[in-house]
């Protein structure tokens, strides 16, 4: 498993364990056809292991996976969640600031 392979090469864990949802989750992105995609890690700076209090780069842990995404349409993707964290939402296609202008009053317009 790509995952795995990452896990341990990368990150120095010895071991990879997902919860049956991320589980699933691999299963259906492969059904569908997008095993082939390249596999990321979306984790915090501060997780080197799964235990916070370990210092230095330690070894032989085990790599806790939550749950899995697939970013077929953008990136072309599939990202594994190592850690409770908020993700993003993709961008619009107009930034708001487009819509904000400044008035010869000096009123601000276009925030809401």
């Amino acid at each position: 498993m790509k995952l795995r392979k990452l896990a341990t090469l990368v990150y120095g864990a010895a071991d990879v364990e997902l919860t049956p949802a991320a589980a699933a989750d691999l299963r259906r992105f492969a059904a569908l056809g997008y095993a082939g995609l390249p596999v990321l890690v979306a984790k915090t700076h501060l997780l080197t292991t799964a235990t916070p209090a370990d210092r230095g780069a330690p070894t032989g842990w085990v790599l806790p996976i939550r749950e899995v995404r697939l970013s077929a349409a953008g990136a072309g993707d599939v990202y594994a969640l190592a850690c409770e964290m908020q993700t993003m939402p993709g961008l619009g296609a107009h930034p708001a600031a487009e819509r904000m202008d400044l008035t010869d009053e000096g009123r601000i317009v276009g925030l809401f």
